[in-house]
């Protein structure tokens, strides 16, 4: 992989991460974007939504035009998700950023006063 992609997938998860913190919750790139599998975790970063609970591993997919994305937003439209299943799979789903930041906003914000300030996740670097 050449130096330019590698800088722009770092910015992009460095985004991502500062996107979820701007919304009150822990975000932290994963050393490496997942190619070390720290802590046996392979994705690009993680989100720790649930209290309690190990944090999201997620991958993180970038393209200068997005021509690959191009079908699936023309399929979610102005919906709030997308579900698609392939047959004998498990189903996925795709949200938009609005969709999900309600989401895991609402969520962090209805947990928050049940975790002890000593439980909640140390500042990120990265």
């Amino acid at each position: 992989m050449s130096a330019a992609r590698r800088r722009k997938g770092a910015r992009i998860e460095r985004e991502l991460v500062e996107r979820h913190r701007a919304l009150g919750v822990h975000a932290e790139r994963v050393p490496l974007s997942g190619a070390a599998r720290y802590q046996g975790n392979g994705a690009d970063i993680d989100v720790h939504a649930f209290p309690d609970e190990a944090p999201l591993a997620c991958e993180v997919k970038a393209r200068r035009g997005g021509a690959s994305f191009v079908t699936l937003e023309k399929w979610l439209g102005e919906n709030d998700a997308l579900f698609l299943r392939r047959n004998n799979a498990e189903p996925m789903v795709v949200l938009p950023w609005r969709t999900w930041a309600a989401c895991i906003q609402k969520f962090s914000q209805e947990n928050a006063a049940a975790i002890p300030a000593d439980a909640k996740p140390p500042a990120a670097r990265g």
